[in-house]
């Protein structure tokens, strides 16, 4: 690929990378690099953390760019779940080796999982997606923009002009949905 030419979508930058087009790594990077940013954010809650993930995050979709299969969904999505389940590998890690010094990571943890938790895990089951389509399209939306871009509920409610108490509603009713789905 060219300096001079700018992939069209996530599925082609994916492809180009894994030809070696660095400069398609590059174009992920600047066009997705702030949002996985916050995605990492807000599992770990430390942004030194979540800026080493990232950079763990490229040098995978680097060397994984020709695992990714398109037929199984979309490369902003597979991107993401690299995002999701390195946070959640290092957030794990982390909650083990700083058990002693610090119990902040645990506050408010049970032995049941948190819908986010659910959906976390799930993520690139082909039963979530079956799930997702049964959401109303809104309703969709709106958990897809939480999980993928990171977004807090005010955040979505600022986006999508829709109040934050309904924005809550639907993402509790939505998980209950899916978790429902999913049962």
């Amino acid at each position: 690929m060219a300096d001079a030419m700018v992939p069209m979508t996530i599925e082609q930058a994916l492809v180009a990378c894994a030809a070696g087009d660095r400069a398609a790594l590059k174009w992920i990077y600047q066009t997705e690099a702030p949002k996985m940013l916050g995605v990492a954010m807000r599992i770990v809650k430390r942004r030194s953390i979540a800026e080493d993930i990232v950079q763990d995050c490229f040098l995978r979709i680097w060397q994984a760019a020709a695992s990714f299969d398109g037929a199984l969904g979309n490369g902003r999505s597979w991107i993401y779940a690299i995002v999701r389940n390195r946070s959640l590998n290092v957030l794990r890690g982390e909650v083990r080796s700083d058990l002693v010094n610090d119990m902040t990571p645990l506050v408010g943890a049970s032995d049941d999982p948190s819908p986010e938790d659910v959906l976390l895990q799930v993520s690139e089951n082909a039963a979530l997606r079956r799930c997702l389509e049964r959401l109303d399209a809104a309703r969709r939306r709106i958990i897809v923009m939480a999980y993928t871009e990171g977004l807090s509920h005010g955040e979505l409610a600022a986006r999508c002009n829709v109040p934050l108490g309904t924005i809550k509603s639907w993402i509790r009713r939505s998980l209950g949905a899916l978790r429902e789905c999913l049962g």
